[in-house]
């Protein structure tokens, strides 16, 4: 009963709590609230969302993980990877930032909960064991440059729009350097620079923290923000007005698609759930039509791509005419005897009828404030399925950061980290925070290396941290108007740069040349298929499996000899001498099943064409650990087909579990006992012994079998 109790309310080993270990948890708490508010600001413009639904992320989830978690110092939260994956995922389906958006990332956190949940119940933590090591560090590089990239728009002040081709949208914002904004990128420097020098001259003050409040007061002092909204006829410049509306026609027309598409996909999901020949014709048009539409989407996005870039170097010069009037030219076709003003304007957008010019710096802007409000996500059907594939990554992406982190804690604090738990807490911390406005969250590295490092001791620190983003959604969010978006960028940019690393894929290459080419692959892949960076991880998930799958086909199996030091090794790799004419020892090591049974058969049969008169084929076996009915009726055809041609298959070395299988199914009373040596060097010497040959006696001394040099 007591077991049952802590595995339903695991929050329960928290108490009894001490007096010392509530003032460490509560100093731990405020110390990671000071680096959660702006990180979840930054994170939630990642996943393509306004600031406030990173607070939001930072709420309920963090208090639902700590609260079923299983370890005491992860902080649960919005994360860098799992921001841009989301957006990365939903893009295809809506605008980032608007309604559509916003309701599709909560119920990308609910599915990603209800998977966590769900590994977690049933105890499927392993399946995380198909990301290898290289797969893992060639993904997570690749995906830290793609993240940290994708905020040099904002460091530099231009537009990055985007489109389905990562790359080139990347290459769209290097051309426009020549038009950064100065101020932007200055405010961006002074961010990194304090950050740097206060984490290396003083690591007990948070940087970030620092950076945030002075970029917002100098932001507001100087009227960083600067922009008007001006009616379409100020502009004096036909070319500049109809590149204007026709971004506006065809941002609205990309909205009204993206709306169409996504009603035809729900009515085509209906006619198929009700099933029927007539109904499914008709699905399968709707289907079709569809296809049509996407064509059209991507080339309208395409072409407004290129005109947002084209507005945005526009650059236009405020002229006030002699009866008060204010008219925007482009800075080079001033009339003569007009002057305008020191700023240069640049095309921001589009509010309504008005158009927006900016001459200043982008910010954080207006927060709603007040906590997020209970309401049941909106599920859309129709792109359930669309977006499984990236919610089954997200899950098993999040479940290893979390699980990571956990672990590399868990060794200096000696908590045992129970996966399964924790895969629970994650899933429970989606699946609430979805019905509070929040996207998907997951174990925090730096948040928790914060916790573990101030000496938190139970997750009640998380909770305070919680709490601290409570205060900040009710008082402190008008405070936080003017914040520059690019020291968001910058803090976005720090965080996940630090995550790339080059070792491990080099140590890979020196251990297994083809795990390492995988993970070069992934890397390669991610950036290349991003943003939809998952298909990058799954494509290095298939290739791992199968690299394994024609490993265990194809184990390695050899005709061998002695060399010179007394132990046995391949006669072709080490150009050996057979021991006999009469007799032939094949090693095979790997477990005998259906997927490599034919493989088995291959070599004994090579080993019998290449030494014709041969007697007896020696199956050295101690690698054999496993063997299934397959294998089993495999030895039995073999043994049969070899006898029949006067030839006997004897086995050494077999493992105990494998042995009970052959006497179970009556194949050792088939062969007979004499059939059967207990090592390699007994039947070694039996053979040696009644057939002779080129063999040596083998003394008693030689290595035992299973020693790790005793075979090459």
């Amino acid at each position: 009963m007591h077991a049952l109790l802590y595995n339903l309310m695991p929050f329960l080993r928290w108490f009894p709590m001490t007096r010392d270990g509530l003032r460490a948890d509560l100093f731990a708490g405020v110390t990671v609230a000071l680096v959660l508010v702006p990180q979840s600001m930054a994170y939630a413009q990642l996943a393509g969302l306004p600031v406030v639904y990173g607070l939001y992320a930072s709420f309920v989830p963090v208090i639902v993980a700590s609260l079923w978690g299983s370890s005491s110092q992860l902080h649960t939260g919005p994360v860098a990877m799992l921001s841009l994956m989301s957006a990365a995922a939903l893009i295809p389906f809506a605008s980032p930032g608007s309604a559509d958006f916003i309701e599709l990332s909560i119920m990308l956190a609910l599915m990603v909960g209800v998977l966590r949940l769900a590994l977690g119940l049933f105890r499927l933590g392993a399946i995380v064991n198909l990301l290898s090591s290289p797969v893992i560090v060639g993904f997570t590089n690749a995906a830290a440059l793609i993240i940290g990239l994708s905020q040099l728009s904002k460091v530099i002040g231009v537009p990055f729009p985007r489109t389905d081709t990562y790359l080139e949208d990347l290459a769209r914002v290097v051309m426009q350097i020549p038009e950064m904004h100065f101020s932007t990128a200055g405010f961006a420097i002074a961010a990194w620079l304090l950050i740097v020098v206060l984490r290396k001259k003083v690591p007990s003050m948070p940087g970030v923290l620092a950076a945030v409040v002075l970029a917002t007061l100098v932001s507001a002092l100087i009227g960083y923000e600067e922009k008007l909204d001006i009616a379409s006829e100020q502009i004096q410049d036909p070319a500049v007005v109809g590149a204007v509306r026709a971004y506006d026609d065809a941002h609205r027309r990309i909205g009204e698609l993206t709306d169409e598409l996504a009603e035809l996909n729900r009515r085509a999901d209906e006619l198929e759930a009700k099933g029927g020949l007539e109904r499914i014709e008709q699905a399968a048009n709707l289907r079709a039509h569809g296809v049509v539409i996407k064509q059209q989407l991507k080339q309208l996005k395409a072409e407004n791509t290129q005109r947002r870039v084209s507005l945005h170097a526009m650059s236009l010069a405020s002229v006030t005419t002699p009866d008060g009037q204010q008219h925007f030219y482009p800075r080079k076709r001033v009339p003569e005897g007009l002057e305008a003003d020191a700023n240069v304007w640049r095309f921001d957008g589009v509010n309504e009828s008005d158009v927006v010019l900016s001459a200043g710096g982008a910010v954080v802007g207006k927060i709603p404030e007040g906590l997020p409000s209970l309401a049941v996500p909106t599920v859309h059907w129709e792109l359930l399925f669309a977006l499984l594939p990236a919610a089954i990554v997200m899950a098993l992406i999040g479940f290893m950061e979390a699980t990571s982190i956990s672990k590399a804690i868990a060794t200096s604090t000696g908590e045992r980290v129970d996966t399964s738990k924790e895969l629970v807490g994650q899933g429970l911390a989606n699946i609430a925070g979805s019905f509070f406005g929040s996207y998907t969250v997951s174990g925090s590295f730096s948040r928790s290396a914060v916790a573990a490092r101030t000496g938190a001791k139970t997750g009640l620190f998380a909770i305070i941290s919680a709490l601290a983003v409570v205060m900040v959604l009710l008082f402190f969010t008008a405070y936080l108007y003017h914040l520059p978006q690019a020291v968001l960028a910058v803090i976005v940019m720090m965080a996940v740069f630090s995550l790339i690393r080059i070792q491990p894929l080099l140590q890979a290459w020196k251990v297994d040349r083809v795990s390492a080419s995988i993970g070069i692959i992934t890397f390669v892949a991610t950036l290349l298929m991003a943003p939809s960076i998952a298909n990058g991880i799954l494509l290095g998930v298939a290739l791992t499996v199968l690299h394994y799958l024609i490993r265990v086909m194809k184990p390695r199996a050899e005709i061998v000899s002695r060399k010179a030091d007394g132990t046995l090794g391949g006669i072709r790799a080490h150009g050996l001498e057979p021991l006999s004419e009469s007799f032939v020892p094949v090693r095979f090591d790997g477990s005998l099943s259906f997927i490599n049974v034919a493989y088995f058969e291959d070599i004994i049969l090579e080993a019998h064409s290449e030494y014709p008169n041969a007697q007896v084929i020696l199956v050295v076996a101690s690698g054999i650990n496993d063997i299934d009915a397959s294998g089993e009726e495999k030895i039995r055809e073999i043994a049969k087909r070899l006898r029949d041609v006067g030839v006997t298959l004897v086995f050494s070395s077999l493992k105990h579990q494998v042995w009970k299988v052959l006497v179970r199914s009556g194949l050792v009373e088939e062969l007979g006992m004499d059939c059967f040596y207990p090592d390699k060097q007994t039947a070694l010497k039996t053979l040696c012994q009644r057939y002779g040959g080129r063999c040596r006696e083998m003394g008693m001394g030689a290595p035992e079998e299973g020693a790790v040099t005793a075979e090459a």
